[in-house]
């Protein structure tokens, strides 16, 4: 079977947009606890624009504003880079109440259906083995990036894999790299540097799971196929939340429900939910299913899911219904677990997280 995946670095403009959404949901969870929260984020050019609402019982330590300059700064949008974050102009219509949030928080205040997902093994983070190589890609130029042999390069970029799954075996067949670059470095340099850092990551792969064996060699590596990226950021393309459910979830051959994560309340029952499916089909695939999808259904106003429906392949555990009763997930998740690194797309990636626990 062929199995293809994507990503895109943190200073692709959608995902600089989840990761400042995720920023000012952690500066409101972060103030308190029940705080609600719902942001957009656009960005195009020097322009950002937010909208939504946030109630809290006390002020923000931080303007919004500083959070968007902060993010940016955090993602490599500097002087040096072809955005500066620090010139954004930044139009705030967010509307935020000083209260009790948890007439918002603590109710499902929209219907909702949410997909969980798990398979494989810790290998590949229960994740397709696709969706796990793009995310190992990913970061691999992310650290090279800030601190390797593409040092100041990016931070906007893309990646694709595809790969062949073979019963126990999987035959990466296709990488394609798209990088930002700065006008100080030839393309040529740019196009080595990157060639290295993807296989010496891919080696490391290899070196860790035997199931990846096609030499490095029969791998057909494309970078920037359509010449130097120089105007990378929110000067080559627009951003807003949630364009990447994809890339957030498990990439294209899982379905991803109907709601974004990024941008809500931890009660928010989008996220919540999604995260507690999640890990129900982890529960499912460590108690013997090969694989697992957990499909929840809401209705405002009702604690408890209208639908659950379990699909593996093999048998494990399921859940029981209160498991997905919506306060009952929201004491669970309790706490500031959400950051701005979550707008990574890390979700699901992040075995840290315990819903990939």
């Amino acid at each position: 079977m062929i199995r293809i995946s994507e990503m895109v670095l943190l200073g692709h403009p959608d995902k600089f947009c989840d990761q400042v959404a995720d920023a000012i949901v952690s500066e409101c969870m972060s103030i308190d606890s029940d705080g609600y929260a719902q942001i957009e984020v656009s960005v195009w050019s020097d322009q950002v624009w937010l909208s939504g609402g946030i109630c809290t019982r006390k002020p923000l330590s931080k303007t919004l504003k500083e959070i968007v300059i902060e993010t940016g700064i955090a993602i490599g949008y500097i002087p040096d880079s072809h955005i500066d974050a620090n010139r954004y102009q930044i139009t705030d219509t967010v509307c935020h109440q000083i209260g009790d949030p948890t007439q918002w928080s603590r109710y499902v205040n929209d219907q909702g259906i949410v997909i969980g997902w798990a398979g494989y093994d810790k290998k590949t983070h229960f994740l397709p083995p696709e969706h796990f190589l793009a995310h190992i890609f990913r970061n691999a130029l992310v650290n090279s990036c800030s601190s390797g042999i593409l040092k100041n390069q990016g931070p906007d970029g893309k990646l694709i894999v595809r790969m062949r799954e073979e019963g126990k075996s999987w035959l990466l067949e296709h990488i394609l790299v798209t990088l930002q670059q700065q006008e100080t470095l030839t393309f040529m340099d740019l196009c080595q540097r990157i060639a290295l850092v993807v296989s010496e990551t891919y080696e490391r792969i290899q070196n860790n799971d035997s199931r990846w064996i096609t030499p490095w060699r029969d791998i057909n590596l494309l970078i920037n196929p359509n010449g130097p990226l120089i105007s990378g950021g929110s000067d080559g393309d627009n951003g807003q939340t949630g364009r990447k459910l994809v890339v957030d979830y498990y990439g294209p051959r899982i379905p991803i429900g109907g709601g974004a994560l990024s941008g809500k309340h931890m009660g928010h029952i989008d996220r919540v939910a999604a995260y507690a499916a999640r890990s129900a089909a982890l529960a499912a695939v460590n108690s013997g299913a090969k694989e697992c999808l957990v499909r929840l259904t809401y209705a405002p106003n009702l604690l408890d899911p209208l639908d659950i429906t379990y699909e593996m392949i093999g048998s494990g555990v399921r859940c029981s219904p209160a498991f997905f009763n919506h306060q009952t997930m929201t004491d669970r998740f309790s706490g500031n677990l959400i950051t701005r690194d979550l707008g990574r797309g890390n979700h699901f990636f992040d075995l840290s997280l315990p819903w990939n626990r």
